[in-house]
């Protein structure tokens, strides 16, 4: 089995989808997927499936979507199958499970990867971080479920999942300018203090990014959106160590010029 959730759900068995057109059985089954291996609860899926406002009689309702993926799981079992739908997806005291020896889940390997790449990072390797976390970030086909109507508790593991890619995706650009590989982040990063507007560490990248290039009044620049977001959003002055970059790039100050003083305080 191979299970995707980093972008539109992807569930196959032996390279066959078993991933329903209908919306509620796909999020059903997409709650089971982030969950593989483990039991999720009745009144977890309850709450997922109908968030607070569940029909009557709703386990006999979770019933039937468990039934209609059983059918799709044993069309891609296929006749000869060692293995009953029952199995792979199964009912224990507790509630349901997706349940097959040794799945793939693209979501753990990301999280591999991208743990030893911020280990690496941590550590000085910047050749190894960049790689790990590019690897990492790779995995990433889209926003997370893209494709599946959201719930409570698909929320919070979404929550989850982008919190763990921006961390990586900044590690990947931090140790990328360790490396001295300044001009080729800068679009990258532009786009993404568009996208998180509030995000300092990643304006912080960008304003070193584009002091390195010779680029100090563009670096000002971003310094200055961010003090207006956070001011007029938050009612706060951006962080101590972004003012403290701010006045290092108006002082020329030559240690930017360092990467490992440069980004320590990042």
């Amino acid at each position: 089995m191979e299970i995707g959730i980093l972008g539109p759900l992807s569930v196959s068995i032996d390279g066959t989808s078993v991933v329903p057109t209908a919306a509620k059985p796909r999020q059903l089954l997409a709650l089971l997927a982030v969950n593989a291996g483990r039991h999720v609860s009745m009144t977890t899926l309850t709450d997922e499936l109908w968030d607070g406002a569940p029909p009557s009689g709703p386990a006999s309702v979770v019933q039937t979507y468990v039934k209609q993926l059983r059918r799709a799981i044993a069309l891609a079992l296929g006749p000869d199958r060692e293995c009953a739908p029952k199995d792979v997806l199964c009912r224990g005291y507790a509630g349901y499970a997706l349940n097959l020896p040794a799945p793939v889940v693209e979501a753990d390997v990301f999280q591999q990867l991208s743990n030893r790449g911020l280990r690496a990072l941590a550590t000085g390797n910047d050749e190894a971080a960049s790689r790990l976390l590019g690897e990492a970030l790779g995995f990433w086909r889209g926003p997370a479920l893209a494709d599946v109507r959201i719930g409570p508790a698909l929320r919070a593991e979404m929550l989850h999942l982008e919190e763990a890619r921006r961390s990586a995706l900044e590690g990947r650009i931090t140790a990328d300018l360790r490396l001295g590989r300044h001009a080729e982040v800068i679009g990258e990063l532009r786009a993404l203090t568009e996208r998180f507007p509030l995000q300092e560490s990643l304006h912080a990248l960008l304003m070193l990014a584009l002091y390195r290039c010779g680029r100090s009044w563009q670096a000002l620049e971003a310094f200055r959106k961010l003090r207006a977001s956070t001011i007029r959003e938050l009612g706060i002055e951006p962080p101590l160590h972004v003012q403290k970059l701010h006045r290092a790039i108006l002082a020329a100050d030559p240690e930017l010029d360092l990467d490992t003083h440069s980004l320590a305080a990042l």
